[in-house]
């Protein structure tokens, strides 16, 4: 009798162990997803969430997707290459290259002003480019997704009308090379974060932004700037990397799941989504009497292009890397339109 109700007992023990590792094994591997603002930020909803969900859903047991917004990883933009680069805080984030120039010196080629039509056209290209390994700095990443907004333009508090009345505004930057497209027009540019933009304003410590529509109304900055002179410059890039150690490191299973939902097909619905949002706002600012949009006149749009070709030129010419570089992009472009 005690030795049956030993056997019955140890069987128990096996089986409970066996179906322990069962559940452990049947756990699906997390992967955390550093996000610098919140879950509102129209960026997340056409940039990160279509693969996040789709991930989620077609990895179900095998690979999940954690999102910690509002800088719960690391509030720094700045600093979000390197949690995801270190491993360990992050897995994956979403990273603004122009914040971190040394480390992505190739995507100046990205933010070249007067070279892209739209953002559709940067988008595209720049995803090809990190597709073909083409841009410096993403050594330590896999890339997920790689979007540009819509071209910026300029929006201030005081009054303006014309090129002419920028002169001398103090006109913040998404980066150095736009900053040098703003200096070589007569404004005094300053590259910092879209989320200190208006509270800067607020402060008279600038008299306005260069941005995207759709990032007017997200970040406070339709609050304190009702001009809006809407000459095309140069899109800001963005991107969505993953530690490569640790995509390296994952079963082939979920790797298949995360570049099904990388590269091109990231960038579509991105595309698809920035579309219409950058159509709405631009509705809606046209649709409000109290502000001033301005379409710059053809002689003005010729003296920027003007502007425009020498920053690309001078950029170009600094080495011989970034001559090609820049030639490889105007090849794609041309490639682009052809196909159009």
């Amino acid at each position: 009798m005690r030795h049956s109700l030993v056997k019955i007992l140890a069987g128990s023990t096996l089986a409970l162990a066996l179906l322990a590792a069962g559940a452990a094994a049947s756990q699906p591997i997390k992967l955390k997803l550093a996000f610098y603002t919140s879950d509102q930020a129209n960026v997340y909803e056409v940039a990160v969430k279509p693969f996040v969900d789709a991930v989620n859903a077609e990895g179900t047991g095998i690979l999940a997707i954690e999102v910690y917004f509002s800088g719960a990883l690391g509030k720094s933009q700045s600093l979000q290459p390197q949690l995801v680069a270190d491993g360990g805080v992050a897995d994956i984030a979403f990273v603004i290259p122009g914040i971190t120039p040394d480390r992505f010196q190739d995507n100046a080629v990205i933010e070249m002003p007067g070279l892209f039509r739209d953002m559709r056209e940067a988008t595209l290209t720049y995803t090809r480019l990190i597709a073909a390994n083409a841009l410096k700095g993403y050594e330590d990443f896999y890339v997920i997704g790689a979007f540009a907004s819509d071209l910026e333009s300029i929006h201030t508090r005081p009054a303006v009308s014309s090129l002419d009345d920028l002169k001398g505004k103090k006109i913040r930057a998404n980066n150095m090379t736009e900053a040098t497209a703003l200096q070589k027009l007569g404004m005094v540019p300053v590259v910092m974060p879209i989320n200190t933009i208006s509270e800067s304003i607020s402060r008279g410590d600038l008299d306005g932004a260069a941005v995207p529509p759709s990032m007017l109304f997200e970040f406070g900055i339709a609050r304190v700037a009702t001009y809006h002179y809407f000459l095309r410059i140069s899109p800001a890039p963005f991107a969505v990397l993953m530690n490569r150690k640790t995509f390296d490191g994952l079963p082939a299973p979920a790797q298949d799941i995360i570049r099904k939902y990388s590269g091109e097909w990231a960038a579509a619905r991105y595309i698809e989504g920035r579309d219409v949002l950058e159509g709405q706002v631009m509705a809606q600012l046209k649709a409000d009497s109290r502000r001033k949009v301005i379409f710059p006149s053809q002689s003005e749009i010729d003296v920027a292009e003007e502007a425009f070709k020498v920053v690309r030129a001078e950029w170009a010419d600094t080495s011989p890397h970034y001559r090609q570089l820049l030639n490889a992009v105007e090849a794609e472009i041309l490639k682009y339109r052809s196909e159009r």
